[in-house]
């Protein structure tokens, strides 16, 4: 590995690193304010925004490159209990899940979505996972080939739609 991928230290976030996560999270999903109307918009930010607070210890994976944060992920162990977005239904996780990859404009094509996503897979298979999941939109045309491209296949099955017209799609990796 060398360049700014080989420069990336990959850890567990702490308490310091909140305020970074948030806006890192902000500025990397706020091009779909554009895509999105406006009040579906403001459910999506609202809910990314909820997720992070709530947030368990050792489930934010930062990447950090010269003491900043470039990027984060959330990545949920089996088990976790989880409200279905656009549901009140709640739902434990059956397969660890990866939920909001955030690399901003300014760090993106760098590696760093790439290093964030091998992180995940390897701590699932620390924890003797034997699969990966995590859900998309076609407006993440980028994370989708992303996703693809490191061997992640649609998995139809876990499917949802918060709202009327929009389709979130899930993806599944053996690991």
């Amino acid at each position: 590995m060398t360049g700014a991928a080989a420069s990336l230290r990959i850890r567990d976030a702490g308490s310091e690193d909140r305020a970074a996560v948030e806006a890192v999270t902000l500025a990397a999903y706020e091009q779909y304010a554009a895509v999105l109307p406006a009040p579906l918009w403001a459910a999506y930010r609202e809910n990314m925004l909820a997720a992070l607070a709530e947030a368990p210890p050792g489930v934010v994976v930062v990447a950090k490159s010269g003491g900043r944060v470039v990027g984060s992920v959330l990545l949920y162990p089996a088990g976790t209990a989880m409200t279905e977005p656009g549901t009140k239904r709640v739902r434990p996780l059956r397969e660890p899940e990866v939920r909001l990859l955030a690399v901003p404009p300014a760090s993106r094509g760098r590696g760093v979505g790439r290093r964030l996503m091998e992180e995940c897979i390897r701590r699932a298979r620390s924890a003797g996972a034997g699969t990966l999941t995590l859900h998309t939109t076609d407006m993440m045309q980028v994370a989708m080939a992303l996703y693809e491209r490191m061997g992640f296949r649609r998995a139809p099955e876990i499917d949802f739609q918060p709202a009327p017209g929009v389709l979130v799609k899930g993806y599944r990796l053996a690991v």
